[in-house]
């Protein structure tokens, strides 16, 4: 069986290492960008079965990453977790809109949380706030 390969966009190198780590420990081929223009370029280059993404990056941020992720026929049916410290309602719904199939706030879940929750979304399973922006929108 093919390990699952994640791309994390971030731009503090200990959260991206710390994610790096976790992600691997738990079997996923992992691929790094700490900038939105090298997350967009990456993603499309190496094609990753799911995309963990911050909001506050340099170059681009993650809802313009984001949107270009959506366009590109290459990477727009790629899952994309966003990973923010920003939990105001209107970050969330420009996220879930923008089609981010999870948006987690950093400091409410452990490593290890994200990494069952980006397991749960491969699986077709999504937290109970994914769902029912699905249903709404």
């Amino acid at each position: 069986m093919k390990k699952p390969k994640v791309l994390i966009i971030e731009d503090e190198l200990p959260i991206l290492d710390l994610y790096d780590k976790k992600f691997t420990v738990r079997g996923f081929d992992t691929i790094r960008a700490e900038d939105g223009e090298a997350g967009v370029e990456k993603a499309l280059s190496s094609n990753p079965d799911i995309i963990i993404l911050d909001i506050m990056l340099p170059m681009m941020n993650g809802f313009e990453a984001l949107k270009k992720l959506k366009k590109d026929s290459k990477t727009k049916d790629i899952p994309v977790v966003i990973l923010s410290n920003y939990g105001e309602m209107p970050n969330i719904t420009e996220g879930m809109l923008g089609g981010a199939a999870e948006y987690l706030i950093k400091v409410e879940h452990t490593p290890e949380e994200v990494v069952q929750i980006t397991q749960d979304v491969l699986a077709g399973r999504g937290s109970i706030v994914g769902k029912a922006f699905k249903e709404v929108s």
